[in-house]
Formats: structure tokens, sequence, C-alpha cells
């Protein structure tokens, strides 16, 4: 019975994937005009997720199934716990439209686990996390680059804007650079479902790949539209180079990455791609944007919330202990009670200054 719950808590995490970070990899186009049809665009997205996960997600799926926790704590009971933590973690970003990263929040998972049991490969998890901070910045660079030599490349040629015959072709370079981003986020995104089922043997790593590549693609057709909104219209508009420039970028960087089955943040790869064209064109007067530090503030705090949901469960449900929960839920008091103390005071401050009882 536990093991048909963690296949299915694995599943429906997978379509949760392919509504988050596998439907950013369409948005530049959708953002760019290439496809103004947004269930064609994950149609496109999810057949390329498949691919990817088919041809090159074996290595990502090692990793989170095994190089980050010895493979003897991936119980059937462990699994559920990881994939449930991640899940809520997840689904909770999805409906607030928010693009996660679903390496950050999986491995978050794992990483709780392993410190309720004391078991963790900390070497390993230091790559990992090097790498979620060198690829949005690299990213951000290349595409930062690229802006600018396409700013004036189109100052020079107006119409590689997308204007008269050069737009149908245009339009065919952005599409084909997010089916590549899409393919990378198959490579990379399906192993963060399956990996744990095919570290505890509930899987055989083919048969993962597989059904949850399916999963994935399902999701991101079903449930994406909403990150991909977010990804493609409200950062910045995007001409069809810049969205190339962008898609191309972040897609062949998480396909090195998983090349060495490194999990890496694919939505923040291409959402700092997208900053970096959008900083080249209009300055940094863009990060004022209140939908980039949402978006940063959530990449901040997923990891860390999945570990502590991950943590709290295998001291709640594996390995009782009440001291443990006292202390997460005399945390997690404080924290909201310094939050509303803060804001309390700042209205305060704000109410007297108004007032002229300021300076």
């Amino acid at each position: 019975m536990l093991t048909y719950i963690a296949i299915g808590v694995g599943l429906f995490f997978a379509m949760n994937i392919g509504a988050s970070g596998t439907a950013a990899s369409m948005g530049a186009a959708y953002g760019g005009g290439a496809i103004r049809n947004k269930r064609l665009a994950m149609v496109i997205v999810a057949v390329a997720a498949l691919l990817g996960a088919v041809i090159g997600g074996g290595e990502v799926v090692k990793t989170i199934g095994g190089g980050i926790v010895p493979t003897h704590l991936l119980s059937v009971q462990t699994v559920i716990v990881i994939l449930a933590s991640a899940t809520l973690t997840l689904f909770f970003a999805n409906m607030m439209g928010i693009p996660l990263s679903t390496s950050e929040v999986t491995v978050g998972s794992i990483v709780g686990v392993g410190l309720a049991y004391r078991e963790l490969f900390v070497a390993n998890l230091a790559v990992i996390v090097s790498f979620w901070i060198l690829v949005p910045i690299v990213a951000f660079g290349i595409a930062f680059t690229f802006g600018k030599l396409i700013g004036r490349a189109e100052r020079k040629w107006p119409a590689l804007r997308g204007q008269g015959s050069w737009r149908r072709w245009l339009s065919y370079l952005l599409i084909t650079g997010g089916a590549v981003e899409a393919f990378s986020a198959g490579m990379n995104n399906v192993a963060n479902a399956v990996g744990p089922l095919v570290g505890a043997k509930i899987m055989t790593t083919e048969a993962g790949i597989w059904i949850g590549g399916l999963f994935v693609a399902v999701g991101a057709i079903l449930l994406g539209g909403k990150v991909l909104e977010t990804n493609g219209k409200k950062i910045t508009s995007l001409s069809l180079l810049q969205g190339s420039a962008v898609s191309f970028t972040g897609g062949l960087l998480v396909i090195i990455a998983s090349v060495f089955g490194i999990p890496v943040p694919l939505v923040q790869a291409t959402t700092c791609a997208i900053l970096g064209v959008g900083t080249a064109e209009n300055g940094f007067r863009l990060w004022q944007k209140n939908v980039i530090r949402q978006i940063i503030k959530v990449w901040i705090v997923s990891p860390v919330t999945s570990l502590v949901v991950s943590y709290a469960m295998v001291n709640l449900l594996l390995q009782p202990n009440p001291y443990v929960l006292i202390v997460i839920v005399s945390v997690f008091v404080a924290t909201i009670g310094l939050l509303s103390l803060s804001r309390t005071i700042r209205q305060e401050k704000s109410t007297v200054h108004d007032q002229g009882g300021g300076i």
C-alpha cells in the first residue's frame, strides 16, 4: 500500500514539475510573440521534455537517487516524506504562479531527511549548491552580453526586430530555442520526481524516466499556464532575437549540467537570462519590479521550506521526537511574530510621520 502511495505522490510531483520548471521554458517564445497560442506552447514543451527525459535523464536520476544521502535511507517511508514535502512546496508556488526551482525543492527535502537521520554527503551537496549559484550568474552574464549585441544589431538593422519576412524565421529560431530549453528540463527535472523512487528500488531507472516524463508532459499541458504567463509577460517584453538568446542560454547550460548529473535550477537560469537581456536594454531599473522581488524571495525560501517540512515529517511520523517538533513550532511562531511586529512598527512610524509627529 505504501509503495503505491509513494508512486502516486511522485507522479503528482512530476505533474507539478511540468507546470513549474518545464512550462517556464517556453516563456521567452510566448513573451516574444513567436507563439501566441498558450496551449500550443505547452504541447511543444511536453513533447520536448519527454524526449529530454528519455534520451538524457539518467545521470541526474543517479544523483537524486543516491548522491545526496546513502541509498539505505531511501525506504518507501522516507521516499514518501521526500516527495510529499517537495510536492506541497511546489504545489503552493504553482498556485501563486511563481516559477519555482524543482531542483531546489527536491534537494531541500532530501537534505531534511538526511539531517533527521544524521547521514548526508556534504561534499556532493556543496557541489550542487555551488552550481545553483553559478548557473544563474553565468546565465545572466551571457544573456546580458547577447542583449547588448542584439540591441546594437536591431538598431542597425530594424528588420531584426521581427519585421517583414524576417519575422517568420526569427519566430522559428525562438521556438527552437524554447524546445531546446524544454528538452533540457526533461533531462534535469524529471529526475526530481522519480529519483527517490529509483533510489528506493521501487522503479527501475528506465521505467521511472518514461513514466515520470509522461506525467511531466501532462502537467505542463494542464497546469503550466500561470507560470508561462509570469515568465513570458510579467518580467519584461522580449523581441524575437532577445527571446532566442534567453532560451538557448538557459537550455544549453542546463544540458551541460545534466550530462554531469547535477540537478540545477532551470527556472532560475531562464529567469536570470530574461533579466540579463532586459537589463541590457532597460538598465537595472527592471529589478524594481515587484514580480522580480517576489521570485527571488521564493527561490530563497523554497529549499529551506521543503527541508524543514521533510525534517519535521521524519520526526513526527518515522521516528517521533516531540522535542524537535516543539523547537520547529517555536521557531515558526517566533518568525511569524517577528514579521508581524516589524510590520506593526513600520505602520506606526508611517502614521506618526503622516500626522506630522515625526521628523
